[in-house]
């Protein structure tokens, strides 16, 4: 029999610690060039209808696998139906293999905030970063010499991300993002309004808004479009299955999904006019166009930041903590959501203790991201594992999801009865056509595109056999290690024999 299951203490916890999850480094270096390279102000058009027509009704789909069967991803999946089990086991490797990475990230933040008060990075923040800082070695490889100015703040990373974890749902997740959301938006937006007093600020936000109204006929802007969503959202990992098994009986769950989506896109564009504002200003320090000094991902937040900071005139020290601390906490309350899918899933598999799951697996997986990250290779093995795990792991699984749940064990009219018995207002069988049809079509769409591009040419030029090790291998590796332990028993799981209407009589009762 199940222990009872903790909860949050209020709504308003829950949703603070919803959009933490999916709030995160994405927002601020991805969406900005995403919306650039799309059309610009035009892309608001097909972004907008990726939230409505697949992100929130995938998110409410999580909402609902979560809030119904009251238990971490991979046995709610399998209490959803046995042939889901593997998807819920899948999702745990994956948020595993995320995890040891995107601590890394947060540890270079760290070390940049102090960076930033003398600008150490001195007038070539490119070499500063691969060289002088990560020693980055010349060729690819899994093994390489410690980097020590990475190895302690990622020590420090992990011992609060544990720390967190080990004080529970209430006292810990709760707690922490009750605290770190509001300071993100303070930091962020002191940030923005900054950046909008930059000399060529207009500028940027001009290239970033100017619509360019013939790309909404590109099919590739609305791949993108949808990829952004989904991969914003934090859909996909287990993660939103987990925070809503911990939700009260009586939950409003179209509500929540609502909230978290729209609040994720604000922030996404709050990015965008931070970012952009700022890159109008790096634009005409070096007199080029503003489409010249555009970048994303690592290249913007530890090479461009930097190189923008050290031309600001006034207040530049102030500048830079306020961007990488905003870096910080975005990615500190998204690693806290991925290594809870972990925890949770051990905690309802063994029986353990919060703390004893917590420091078994969270221990683990700090290990092994210490292991092989804070090393020479270590940006070479970052950028492969984060590119296949997620496009041949987050991706493919959320497909799996949505397929067996609806193709499979039929269970979307169940799922559709319990979201309208609890929820403000009625999903009705629009949510599934939408769910059932449109988000497959679209997840089915960018696999494919991106295994076309794979099969013309390696990953960033890396050789096939360091991609079969770090990239295939590790994504593999995700899906067998779901497709095996959803072969072992679960007492927990098949024991679970719910009526298939009593429990939405009883909330809605």
């Amino acid at each position: 029999m199940d222990r009872p299951r903790e909860q949050w203490g209020t709504r308003a916890g829950f949703l603070f610690a919803a959009i933490g999850s999916a709030v995160g480094l994405g927002n601020i270096w991805r969406f900005p060039k995403e919306a650039y390279d799309n059309g610009g102000g035009a892309f608001m058009v097909p972004y907008l209808i990726a939230l409505l027509s697949a992100g929130i009704p995938l998110l409410i789909f999580e909402y609902a696998v979560g809030h119904r069967y009251r238990a971490s991803a991979p046995r709610a999946m399998r209490r959803l139906g046995r042939p889901a089990a593997f998807v819920g086991w899948w999702q745990v490797a994956i948020c595993f293999f995320i995890a040891t990475y995107y601590a890394v990230i947060l540890a270079w933040s760290v070390r940049y905030i102090g960076f930033s008060l003398d600008k150490r990075w001195g007038d070539d923040p490119a070499s500063f970063f691969q060289k002088d800082f990560l020693h980055v070695s010349d060729t690819p490889a899994l093994l390489g010499a410690y980097v020590p100015g990475v190895l302690w703040p990622l020590i420090g990373i992990w011992i609060v991300t544990l720390g967190v974890l080990a004080l529970g749902v209430k006292r810990g997740i709760e707690l922490a993002n009750r605290i770190f959301i509001p300071l993100l938006v303070v930091l962020f937006g002191i940030l923005v309004v900054r950046a909008l007093f930059l000399p060529g600020a207009a500028d940027g936000l001009n290239a970033l808004f100017s619509p360019d109204w013939s790309a909404i006929t590109d099919g590739e802007v609305w791949r993108s479009a949808y990829g952004q969503i989904f991969f914003s959202l934090s859909v996909g990992f287990g993660i939103m299955v987990t925070y809503s098994s911990y939700l009260k009986r009586k939950a409003d769950l179209t509500g929540s999904a609502l909230v978290a989506g729209f609040a994720n896109s604000a922030f996404e564009i709050l990015a965008g006019i931070g970012v952009f504002a700022t890159l109008g200003f790096m634009a005409l320090q070096a007199q080029l166009p503003v489409s010249e000094v555009v970048q994303g991902g690592t290249g913007l937040a530890f090479i461009a930041f930097p190189q923008i900071i050290s031309e600001i005139s006034g207040g530049s020290a102030l500048f830079g903590v306020l961007f990488f601390g905003s870096l910080l906490i975005a990615g500190v309350t998204s690693l806290i959501s991925i290594v809870q899918v972990i925890v949770a899933a051990v905690e309802d598999r063994t029986g353990l203790g919060r703390v004893p799951a917590v420091l078994a697996v969270g221990g683990l997986t700090a290990v092994v991201s210490i292991a092989f990250y804070p090393t020479e290779n270590g940006l070479y093995i970052l950028d492969s594992v984060d590119h296949f795990i997620n496009a041949y792991g987050i991706v493919l699984a959320a497909l799996a999801a949505i397929v067996v749940a609806t193709y499979v064990l039929r269970r979307l009219p169940l799922l559709q009865r319990h979201v309208d018995a609890v929820s403000s207002f009625r999903v009705g069988r629009t949510w599934q056509v939408l769910l059932g049809v449109v988000t497959p079509i679209m997840l089915i769409w960018m696999s494919v595109d991106s295994l076309i591009g794979e099969f013309e040419e390696n990953y960033s030029g890396y050789s096939t056999d360091f991609l079969l090790a770090a990239g295939w291998g590790v994504a593999g590796l995700a899906l067998l290690f779901g497709v095996g332990m959803s072969l072992l028993p679960d007492r927990g799981a098949d024991a679970y024999r719910p009526d298939e209407d009593s429990e939405t009589k009883e909330v809605s009762a």
